[in-house]
C-alpha cells in the first residue's frame, strides 16, 4: 500500500538541477552520478519513487559498486520493483557496451613481449563473466596482436575448445603466431588436467606447422597463471 504522507516527485517535476536529462544537456556527461545515468535509461521510476531514486536503491545493494553491477543478470534487475525485462535490458547493454569500449580502447597492434602483456591486453575481456569463455591473439611476426578471436564459450567449470577451429582462424588471418586465453570464473588460477593436456596438443601441432603457441593464459578477476612463465609449454 502506498503511505499517503509520502509524495511522489516524478522527473519533470524536480528542480532543473536534479533532471538528468537537462543536467547533461546543460552541465556535460561528467557531472551526472551512476544513479542519474540509471535513471536516464530507465526513463521512469514508479509511483513511490523517481527512477533516480529507484536507481539509488539498486546502487545501494551493490555498495554502489559498477564491476557488481555488471554481474547481475536481466532477471536479477528484474527483481527490483519497477524493473521490468525492458528496463533491465537498458541496463545490461549499457554496462556492456561500457566493458566492450574499454576492451577495444587501442589494443589492436600493441606488441606482446611477456605474459602481463597478454594479461593487460585481456582481463577487461574477462570482467563480470560468470562462464567461462576462451579467446586467442593473432600475431604478426613482430609479435603485434593483429586479431582477438574469441572462440568458445561455454559453463561456469569448463568450456569445449576445437584446436581445428584456432588454426584455421589463425591461419585464414596469415597469423604468424597466437597467444591462447582463458577464464576460470571461480577464482582458481590452477590449471586442469584438460587444460594441461589442450595446451601441449595445440603447442606441438603449432610446432609442425611453423605457428607457434606463445603463451596460455588462465585469467581470474585478479590475477592470472601463464604456461608459459610456469614452463609448462616446453
Amino acid at each position: 500500500m502506498i503511505n499517503p504522507g509520502v509524495r511522489y516527485l516524478s522527473l519533470k517535476n524536480l528542480p532543473a538541477d536534479d533532471r538528468p536529462r537537462e543536467k547533461l544537456i546543460d552541465h556535460g556527461r561528467a557531472s551526472l552520478s551512476n544513479a542519474e545515468i540509471i535513471g536516464i535509461l530507465i526513463g521512469s521510476g514508479t509511483k513511490e519513487k523517481s527512477a533516480v531514486q529507484l536507481s539509488r536503491d539498486i546502487l545501494a545493494t551493490v555498495d554502489n559498486n559498477l564491476d557488481r553491477l555488471a554481474r547481475l543478470s536481466v532477471h536479477d534487475l528484474m527483481k527490483f520493483k519497477g524493473i521490468g525485462s525492458a528496463k533491465a535490458v537498458s541496463i545490461a547493454a549499457a554496462l556492456e557496451l561500457g566493458r566492450r569500449k574499454s576492451n577495444c580502447a587501442g589494443k589492436e597492434s600493441q606488441r606482446i613481449t611477456c605474459s602481463r602483456d597478454i594479461y593487460n591486453h585481456m582481463k577487461d575481456r574477462f570482467e563480470d563473466l560468470s562462464h567461462e569463455e576462451f579467446y586467442i591473439l593473432l600475431l604478426n611476426r613482430s609479435n603485434n596482436v593483429q586479431a582477438i578471436e574469441r572462440v568458445s564459450v561455454g559453463g561456469i567449470s569448463g568450456t569445449a575448445v576445437d584446436g581445428k577451429v584456432i588454426f584455421k582462424k589463425a591461419l585464414e588471418q596469415s597469423a604468424s603466431g597466437i597467444a591462447l586465453c582463458h577464464n576460470h570464473p571461480s577464482g582458481n588460477l590452477r590449471p586442469s588436467r584438460a587444460d594441461i593436456d589442450l595446451t601441449k596438443k595445440l603447442v606441438g601441432f603449432g610446432r609442425m606447422i611453423d605457428m607457434p603457441v606463445i603463451d596460455h593464459l588462465i585469467i581470474t578477476d585478479k590475477n592470472y597463471f601463464s604456461f608459459q612463465d610456469e614452463s609448462i609449454l616446453r
